[in-house]
């Protein structure tokens, strides 16, 4: 069974995607933190690591027991917030950056329950597209859609989303039912603005599906409104689909994208308590509601 201080070690390589710099963020000399986790690899009988002389990166494996020692970590520091009865006297305010749809959909319907766990501490979201600078202090926390490749930034996989197609049941009604991609041609289509599309697989699928585009909007709200009028197909986040929207997934086989999204902090802030609070909040909450992804 691994030792919860060499997970801790592992967690601070892959964070810090090498042992130089892990070794000196734990104050450990980085050979004596290579020499423990080739134990730990030695004792799970599997390789935890792929390492080049630009650092180090986790293995399919490593991957795994990443997901694992996260919970672990976040257990140990809910124990250690409890018996220090720390939740008493977490106060402040907390900037939170997010995607549109993850903080519109996801975030803001549940703000009440972080409200009732901890009534002192002020939550600032911020729901828009664009990237901000935790760097420069622009958010406390981010939800961004890449892990960080610099600065001194902590990240970990919060979950795998899925965008899909769809539309409204009326309008399926209207129009008649999709069984292939042949039927979506010269169908209405809910799109992006084409040069505001940040991500290759939308737009791939916008130029492949867009037969007669006739709404576009930089929105995701604006755009998941279209479609539940009944104006069209469009792309839409699937955990943000709910029952009373009436809409359709059309074609789930043929057309999807799954992407991830990453809870990303300064290594800064990575002890204040009001941040692990609404770190662990959304850690907790996203896993408790993964099948909704």
């Amino acid at each position: 069974m691994p030792d919860w201080d060499d997970l801790r070690l592992f967690l601070s390589v892959v964070r810090c995607g090498s042992f130089v710099a892990s070794g000196r963020q734990l104050a450990l000399n980085h050979a004596t933190l290579a020499r423990r986790l080739s134990a730990l690899e030695q004792s799970l009988g599997t390789r935890l690591f792929d390492r080049s002389p630009r650092g180090v990166q986790p293995t399919r494996a490593g991957l795994e027991l990443l997901g694992h020692a996260e919970r672990i970590e976040a257990e140990v520091l809910a124990v250690g917030r409890s018996l220090a009865g720390q939740e008493q006297q977490l106060s402040g305010s907390v900037r939170l950056a997010t995607p549109e749809a993850f903080g519109t959909f996801f975030v803001a319907p549940r703000v009440h329950l972080f409200a009732a766990d901890h009534p002192r501490i002020e939550l600032e979201l911020v729901p828009e597209s664009r990237t901000v600078n935790l760097s420069k202090r622009e958010a406390d926390i981010a939800i961004g859609l890449h892990r960080p490749d610099q600065g001194r930034l902590r990240a970990a996989r919060l979950v795998d989303y899925r965008i899909g197609l769809y539309a409204s049941q009326d309008f399926l009604d209207r129009t008649g039912p999709v069984e292939s991609m042949a039927d979506l041609r010269d169908r209405p289509f809910i799109s992006y603005i084409e040069e505001m599309i940040d991500l290759p697989e939308l737009r791939y699928l916008d130029e492949s599906l867009a037969g007669r585009c006739v709404f576009r909007s930089s929105s995701v709200a604006a755009q998941m409104g279209a479609v539940v009028s009944g104006l069209g197909f469009g792309l839409l986040h699937c955990f943000a689909v709910t029952p009373e929207m009436r809409l359709v997934r059309v074609l789930p086989g043929d057309v999807e994208v799954i992407r991830s999204y990453w809870l990303i902090y300064h290594a800064d802030l990575a002890r204040s308590p009001r941040l692990r609070a609404v770190a662990d909040f959304l850690t907790r909450e996203v896993r408790s509601r993964a099948a909704q992804f």
